[in-house]
This record gives C-alpha cells, structure tokens and sequence, in this order.
C-alpha cells in the first residue's frame, strides 16, 4: 500500500509538471512548437517561435527538482520581466576539480618561461530572451548564452554575436560560447532566490584517448591553421541561482554546468562550478544594520585619523567624489610602523597572500585594491548630511592584469563585501567587510574599513581618498592595520572638488632654499643668461590665479628623457610624467571664478617691470612620475620647493614612496610618514626665447642625501628630456601649419598656371613637342602622385610628430585647417592630371613623327639613353647620400634610434628607407635634369618648353627651401618637419641643403635656357677648351621632321597614311 501511495504521488507530480510546461510556448531563435494556453497567459499575440515537444519533456525532467521547490508567480509581479536586465554577470570565476574529463583546452605557449601571470578562468552570462506573451504558474521561458574562457589578459565583458564561432583557441586564450534555454522561477529556499535551469547546446573540444594528456592537438603548432576536433552536445544542464533581493550577506551568484552524457560518452565532462557577484543593474538593499553597527560601534571608529591635521571632505557631494573613485587603483602602504613577527607584519590585511605578494615581504610593491560595485545612497536632513555605501573592495596581485582584475566579479578570498555609513559631522565612512563568498549570518564580516576623503594636502599627504582596513578578531589571525590610497593627479581636481576647496600646506621650503644657494652660487655665466634669455614665467592675464594656472601647464612635463649625458652602450629611454600640484596659493588648476576665494583673485593681473629676487620665487609642489617603471627605486617622487623664474630652475625637496621590506622601514627612524625625504631635486627648463641658442631640453637631477651604506640610499639619476613645448609655442605651431598652409595652396596654384601655360605653349609650336622629355614629366608625375599615395601633401608637407607634447588632434582641430588640407589636396591631383596630359602630348606628338618616317625612326626623339642617364646620376647620388650618412652621423643616428624613435621597434623606419623617400624629394627638385640631357642627346635648336613654364615650376620647388631658411627656428626640433620630401633636420637636407639645391636647380633652368636660345650648333661652337671642342659637332641624326606632311607625301602617300594625319593634326 505504501508503495502505491508513492507511486501514485510521483505520477501526479509528473503530470503536474507536463501539463504546466504544456500550457505555455517556448521561445528562442528560430525553433518554435505550440501548446495550450495557459490561465495566467497575457493577452499579448504568441509568439513567432516554440520549441518542440520532445526539448519540453527534456527541460521537465532535468528540471524536475528546481520546479518542485519554485514558489507561485504572482500576476502583478514584474521582477520576472526585468530578469533580461538584472540576471546579467560578466568577467565572473569558474572552476572545475582536477579530474579525466576536462572541459576546455588551454594553450600556455604565449608565456615565457619566467611569467608568473597565472591563466583566469572566467565566465559570462546572458539573458538574450524572455518569454512576455505566455508565464505558467511558477515559471517563465527563457533562453540565453554563456561564455567561458581561460585567459592570461582577455575578458568576456561583450556578448558574442549571432553567427560568432562557439569555440576559439589561440595562444593564451581559449573560449567557448554556449546557447541555453530553460525556465526561470523563484524560491523561499535560502533566504529567497531567483533560479536558473536551462539546458544548453555548443559544439564542445574533443579530448583524446589519452587520459593523462587529453589536449594533445593543442601542442600541434599548426592547429590554429586547421579546425580543431568539434563535438556537437546538446546534453548541458546549467543551474544558477540569484540572491531574491541584494545585500551584504546575500550578494553571490552561484551555479553549476553539468554534463548529462555518461562517463563513456566522449562528450562528458566534470562539473563546473561558477560564481560570481551583482551587476552595475542589480538593485542592492541596505539592511546589515547590526553588522555595521557592531563593525563601527562606537561612530566614529577613533583610528587616529580624525584627531590629525588633514582637513577632510563634509559635503553633500560625498557619493559623487566617492562614485568617481571606483575602478581607479588604490596603492597599498606598507606596514611601516609594524613591529611584531614577520608572518603578521607581511599580511595583506584581511586578504590572502599568495608566493608572489608574500615575497614582498610586507612592502607590497605593485599590489593593488580596487573598489568595485559603488552602492551609495546620500541623504540631508536640518542642515546635516549622511550616506549608507555599500562596495566590494578586491586585491590584485602583481602579475595579474590590471585591466582585467578591476572588471572581474567573482568572490574570492582576495575579495571584501563592505556596507557601512557615512555622516557629515565627521566625514568619515566606516564599514563592515566579510571576506570571499561569506554566509547569511555574515560570520565572515570580521573586517572593519574606515575611508576618508582629505581636502588638504602637504608632501606627506597627497592621497585623494585613503583608509585602512582593521581586524575586529581577537585571535592569532587577526592582522597590522592595512592602509590604502589614491594619489592625487592635478587633472582630476576638478572632477572630485567642484564645490570645495582643496588646498596645500608648504613645510619644506626652507630646506629647498638651502638647495637653492647650494645649486645656484653667483656668476658670470648666471648673469649673462638671466639678461639674454627669458623661462617661463607669470604673464598679463585675467587674474592671478590664471597666471598662475597658465604657468603650471607650461611647468607640467610629460615627455621622454634619456642619460645625461648619454651612455656608450644601449640604453633604453625613460618616461616620466611632471605634474605641478599647486604653486604659489593656486592648488591644481584654475577653471572658473568658483575657485577663487577673494574678490582679489578676480582682478586683471599685470605683471611688474622690475621684481625683487624674492618676488619672483614661487612656491610649488609636484609629482615626478616613471610610468614604465625605469627605476627600481622608485616609480613616484613626491616635490616641495621653489621655482626661480630668472633662470627657468626648480630647487626641491623629494619624498618617495620605499617598497622596502617591513623591517627595514621599520628600523629607519628618520622617515616622515613612511617616506624618504632626503632627496634634492633640481629641474632645469629650457628658455622660451632664444631657442636656437640653447637646446629645447629640459635637465633633471636626482639625488639622495643618506650616506652610502644605508639601505636607502641610490645612485644620483640625470636625465635629459626630448624637446619641450610651450603653451605659447603650441599655439605658434598651429598659426604656422595654417601660414604654410596658404603657402602650399599658393605655390600649387602658381604650379598648375605653369602647366596650363606649357599645355598653351605646345599648341602652337607643334614643331618642338617630341623634344620634351617624358622622363622629365614622369618625374613630375611621381612628384604629384606620391603624396596623394602616402598621405604627404604636396609642398611644405609636414608629419605629425607622436610626442606627448604635441599630438596631431590638436594641430587639426581648427576646422580651417581641414578646409585648406583639402584645397591642397585638389590642387595636387588637378597638377597630378594636367602633368599626365602634357606626358600623353608629348607620347602621341612622338608616335605621329614615327607613323610619318617609319623608315628613320633614329630621327625621333627617344628617352631610354635619357632615362639610363638620369638613373645613373641618381643612383650614385643616392649611394653618395648613404655613404655620408653612415659616416658623419653614425652616433646621431645611434641615439635618435635608440632614444628618439618609438619605444615601438615596428614604427621604425630603416636608414635606407628614410633616405630614399628624402632622395624622391630631391630627384623632384632637379626635374629639369632630363631635360638638360635630352637637349644635348638631340641636339635641339628648337624651344620645347617655354620659359614660364620651367621659370615657374623651379621657382615653385625651391620655395620650400627658401622658407625653411629664412623662417625662425623649430618651435621644436624633434616634431619633424618635412618639406616635399625633406628633412631639414637630416643630413643633407640641414641649412646647407636649403643653399645647396637652390643653386641646382637654378642652374639647371639657365642651361635649359641657354639651350633653347643658342641652339646645340651655336652652343658646341662656343663651349671649347682651347682648340678642343667640348661638345661633338651636330648630326642630321635628330633633324626636326616638320610636323605637317608634305605635299608630295599627301599626294603619293609615301610614308604614312593622309587619313590618319589628318585625324592626328585635328586632335591637337
């Protein structure tokens, strides 16, 4: 009887099930089957698409379970509908036990050998399609798609596209995209969730027969060439389960994929488990009360902080300034005032350690927090204000990807849930945390976080937000307070203080002006150069802070410098960032009148004539940056001290930030606030007048003050930036691309006047076009067509340069700019095109000479002795080019490769190269050397070209060299200025170039002239050496055939055909 009972019980519940997924439709992306509709079913038209019975039956059994415990739908609830937005997660952690049946192959061969960057396994998941025209009674229809990987530096951030490969592998990186459908319903399990059970299709790697080595194709160097082994699987069961409602405790997403093949199944797979955390869309709830409140009691936490002397932020713009941190990196502080055994100093706070942060030995150099998942809520009440915030902080250690690591969302034991409050009366913000994946007791939330944010700063104080992490366990587990920070960038004031005002407190000047008599001692030489040459300074502006706020732009460097002076051997070149923090009262920089303070700071400021040595020292603060980390010592030097504007010099005080062990800052006592401060500083900048004088580089000198044998102590550093710009200059740049601008349009109009004019010419003197040499226009026509090729417009053709300094968007902003680019443009393919007309001229007035003596073809002009001529010359020209090249610049070509090209080997154009493209240029400025050859081969004594025509266009090609000479100095010699081809910086094409080729090229249009007018007869007669005649006496070889038949060939038709003279002369 029992057992009829059960039996019984099971059939029902089986035919409850069937009828419930009956009564629905089922959608996805193209399959469709109809069933019976439901009681709950809207009222909205069904959809185009349903699946068939057969996928209905599968989804009720594998699904059974979940169903079961599924709570009703209510009609007026709507959360079922907002899943497509709220059940996202991407860049979530997967997992799977070391086992025979993996599910997806890695390929490692992309690492080096020495890489400890371990591969992440990471999944995504999306809701593509919910079923809003039928819901059941406990469920709704949907489908959607999983992405899952192992990668060193991707993610999975994008959902893939309809059509996209559902398996990819290449080095470093494999993933694979998996369709689902299923049902969604929710349950009172578990303090309430929201379920996922879907089955899914892909097409699955195949593992070998070896089970020890499944992926053996993977080592296969020719895989990705082929298709790699594929296994359509249909059999995927994916459970997910959602937290009904998002808190401290309850904020982790957690499922499972499991293969429903059997183990024989080649097909199967071990389980893999998936976890990850709320979405940016997911709506968080503020309900851990007690958890806070046990974590902060009594408000505020008293953790020395709030008793110092840094100003800190109180206002009602508290959850935007905190909102602007998030996915910015945090740096952690060493444990510099620990003092216990070195297992507790060297923990990171409540997070785990790995091999490679433990090897830090506490200074945590390159770990860093980032603050995930701002939840904040602010609110004001009678004058005060308050907030709750809620956040996940999440440690990255030093090998993983900075990029990746801050858009990863799984729990883990490297993470921190944190909920907390915030109150105006004493701005701090303190939180509860519970570490990795926690639990609804919240027995995990042993942490406490205290976070601040300063409106006043000093050298020992530059962090725009900062806090500390404390333990509240009272056990051998427990933890030395962890501090962490974000330093403050200049640039990013505004964003954070738009209200407030922020501001710095100098302590180190009297020390800086020790270093400014020890570095600055009187001379002569110091005299000569405060009278001639000027350094950047406070000029007339509207008021004083935007002087001030113009001179820091001017004082900011961002740039690369190298060894001063420069090694013998390689060295790689260094980059580092300048940013002025404040100086004088000014504290970033200056946008509006809401920063100023007084009705002072709004009055027009003028700068005096005459200053006393005191008024013209400026206090300033700033922040010396090595982003590619070149030093191992340090990566940032924190800057206090004065700026002399007479001779262009900071004198400063350094505080670096020392990655050092725990022990070591420990044991030095003459720290401040965990920095070394005994380090001078002295930039010097170049003038801003006068730059030809004096190299456009700034000098930068860096020196410890401790004695040779203390641990802290480094070697002085000297470097040397590239060129510098000013603001001023950056601005003079611009007007002088839009001056040479016009210049090209003009030059090229003059050129296109020539050319019309030549065209014209030819008209009428029918008789002496076969005497114009091809190879000369074919050198104008590769002139005009290289540019439009390449990209170099035409005459005055300037490259943008790839400094930092100046970048091209800012030099092609101004829209005119654009317009005249254009007109060049045009008017490149308009002299492009008539060129090519004057060539087909000239070809066609050849081919009727030939028709018309086909038995003398010697007596037509031919260019090939022309064209061997010319490339000879050329060619030796060239290798003459290389020669010197290679042997008076061997070490300027050394060190603009080692320093001044981009760090980027690929960008860098070889020698050869870059000397051919110059030569190009050349072989276009003596275009009438062919010319010049092919006269004296035929022995003209017509005039093939009129004098305007080459007159104009020589004037034309040395208008660029005549510029370049007689225009002021680059504003910055390393933004490479090419004319036509020509690098006046390079070699040959320096201020003896622009005198050199000139001479040329007008020498080349008085012989062409001389030419014409004397004719070959007069010319061999006159031109002797002695009794010796330097030209041979003339032939009949090249005697002009007349243009037009004569009478006696119309009538007998000897040596051509009249018809087609005829058509030949009508089309000239």
């Amino acid at each position: 009887m029992k057992i009829l009972c059960v039996g019984t019980l099971v059939f029902a519940a089986h035919l409850f099930l069937s009828l419930e997924f009956i009564g629905g439709y089922w959608i996805d992306r193209g399959v469709a089957i109809k069933g019976e509709s439901s009681s709950f079913s809207s009222s909205s038209s069904p959809s185009t698409f349903t699946y068939s019975n057969d996928l209905i039956n599968e989804v009720k059994k594998e699904c059974s379970v979940t169903l079961k415990s599924a709570s009703q739908l209510r009609i007026e609830d709507r959360r079922a509908f907002s899943i497509k937005e709220e059940l996202f997660f991407v860049n979530g952690d997967w997992e799977q036990d070391v086992g025979a049946y993996p599910i997806l192959p890695f390929d490692d061969s992309g690492l080096s050998g020495n890489s400890s960057r371990a591969p992440l396994r990471l999944v995504s998941f999306w809701i593509t399609d919910v079923d809003r025209s039928h819901r059941l009674k406990k469920s709704v229809f949907v489908s959607g798609l999983l992405t899952m990987g192992i990668t060193v530096n991707g993610m999975f951030s994008e959902k893939p596209y309809e059509g996209s490969h559902q398996f990819e592998i290449w080095p470093d990186h494999t993933q694979l995209s998996i369709s689902f459908q299923g049902v969604y319903s929710e349950s009172n399990q578990n303090g309430g969730e929201r379920v996922l059970c879907l089955l899914g299709n892909t097409m699955l790697p195949s593992r070998e027969s070896d089970d020890a080595n499944p992926w053996q194709w993977v080592k296969n160097s020719n895989y990705h060439n082929n298709q790699p082994p594929l296994l359509q699987d249909d059999r995927i069961l994916l459970i997910l389960r959602y937290p009904m409602t998002f808190s401290l405790t309850h904020r982790v997403i957690q499922g499972r994929m499991i293969s429903l093949n059997p183990k024989s199944n080649a097909k199967h797979f071990d389980e893999v488990r998936i976890a990850s955390q709320l979405g940016k869309a997911a709506h968080y709830e503020f309900g851990s009360e007690k958890i806070v409140a046990k974590s902060c009691n009594p408000y505020p936490y008293q953790d020395g902080f709030l008793n110092g002397s840094t100003e800190i932020y109180k206002g009602a713009g508290f959850c935007r300034i905190l909102e602007e941190s998030g996915g910015q990196a945090f740096t952690i502080v060493p444990n510099w005032r620990c003092n216990s055994t070195d297992d507790f100093c060297s923990r990171l706070g409540p997070f785990a350690v790995d091999e490679e942060i433990r090897a830090s030995d506490g200074s945590f150099k390159d770990v860093k927090l980032y603050m995930q998942d701002i939840k904040c809520e602010q609110t004001s009440a009678q004058g005060k204000s308050s907030a709750r915030v809620a956040a996940v902080f999440r440690a990255v250690s030093p090998s993983e990807n900075q990029h990746t690591a801050e858009r990863r969302s799984g729990p883990s034991n490297m993470t921190l849930a944190a909920e907390g409050i915030w109150k105006s009366s004493t701005g701090q913000l303190c939180m509860a945390g519970c570490l990795g994946i926690g639990d609804s007791e919240g027995s995990e939330c042993k942490s406490r976080i205290c976070l601040y944010i300063p409106t006043s700063f000093s050298i020992k104080q530059r962090s725009i937000v900062l806090g500390s992490f404390f333990s509240l366990k009272t056990d051998s587990i427990s933890f030395f307070p962890l501090a962490f920070e974000k330093l403050v960038q200049p640039t990013e004031l505004w964003n954070y203080f738009k209200t407030a005002n922020p501001y710095y407190s100098y302590s180190k000047i009297d020390l800086a002006g020790v270093i400014l008599e020890k570095n600055e001692p009187f001379s002569f030489r110091s005299v000569i150069k405060k009278s001639l040459l000027q350094f950047p300074k406070l000029e007339d502006a509207e008021s004083y802070l935007v002087s001030l706020s113009v001179l820091s732009e001017d004082l900011t460097l961002h740039v690369s410098a190298h060894p001063d002076p420069l090694p013998k051997s390689r060295s790689l070149r260094v980059d580092l960032q300048m940013e002025i923090l404040s100086l004088g009262p000014l504290f970033g920089r200056y946008w509006s009148s809401q920063n100023s303070s007084s009705t002072e700071d709004r009055v027009p400021y003028r700068t005096k004539a005459v200053y006393t040595e005191r008024q013209l020292l400026l206090n300033v603060s700033a922040q010396l940056s090595f982003p590619r980390k070149a030093y191992s010592n340090f990566s940032v030097i924190f800057l206090e001290g004065l700026y002399d504007p007479h001779v262009g010099k900071m004198y400063l005080v350094g505080c670096r930030d020392i990655r050092a062990s725990w022990k070591i800052l420990f044991e030095s006592m003459d720290l401040e606030a965990g920095l070394d401060c005994l380090i001078e500083v002295v930039i010097s900048y170049p003038p801003t007048t006068d730059r030809w004088l004096v190299d456009p580089t700034a000098k930068i000198s860096i020196s410890s003050q401790r004695n040779e044998d203390d641990p802290l102590h480094f070697d002085s550093i000297k470097l040397e930036t590239f060129p510098i710009l000013y603001r001023q200059q950056r601005e003079d740049l611009l007007s002088r691309r839009g001056i040479e601008g016009i210049l090209r349009v003009l030059t090229l109009s003059l050129a296109i006047s020539c050319i019309l004019s030549q065209l014209f010419y030819i008209k009428h003197n029918v008789d002496s076009v076969a005497f114009v040499s091809l190879v000369m226009l074919g050198v104008q026509a590769m002139g005009y067509s290289l540019p439009l090729i390449t990209g170099a417009e035409a005459v005055f053709k300037r490259v943008a340069s790839e400094s930092t300094e100046v970048s091209s968007y800012n030099l092609e902003r101004s829209q005119w700019i654009h317009v005249i680019d254009y007109t060049v443009k045009l008017l490149v393919m308009v002299s492009f095109l008539l060129t090519l007309r004057l060539l087909q001229k000239v070809w066609k007035s050849r081919i009727r000479l030939l028709m018309r003596a086909p038995l003398e073809p010697h007596r037509v002009p031919s260019d090939k002795k022309v064209l061997l001529t010319t490339l000879s010359i050329h060619l030796i020209g060239y290798l003459i080019v290389l020669i010197i090249h290679s042997v008076k610049t061997s070490q300027a070509s050394l060190q603009t490769r080692l320093y001044y090209d981009s760090v980027d080997d690929s960008h860098t154009s070889p020698v050869w190269e870059t000397k051919l493209e110059e030569y190009v240029g050349l072989a276009h400025d003596f275009f009438l050397l062919p010319q010049v050859i092919g006269n004296l081969l035929w022995q003209i004594d017509s005039h093939p070209l009129r004098k305007l025509y080459y007159v104009g266009i020589t004037i034309v090609r040395l208008l660029p060299h005549l510029y370049d000479y007689t225009k002021s100095p680059s504003p910055n010699p390393y933004f490479v200025e090419e004319y036509e081809f020509v690098n006046p910086n390079w070699d040959f094409y320096s201020k003896f170039g622009d005198v050199a080729i000139p001479l040329s090229a007008v020498l080349l249009a008085i012989v062409v002239y001389i030419q014409q007018r004397w004719g070959y007869e007069k010319l061999s007669q006159s031109l002797r050496l002695g009794q010796c005649k330097l030209l041979p006496s003339s032939s009949r070889a090249y005697e002009r055939l007349p243009s037009k038949p004569t009478e006696a060939e119309l009538v007998s038709g000897v040596n051509g055909t009249p018809g087609l003279d005829k058509e030949n002369d009508g089309e000239d």
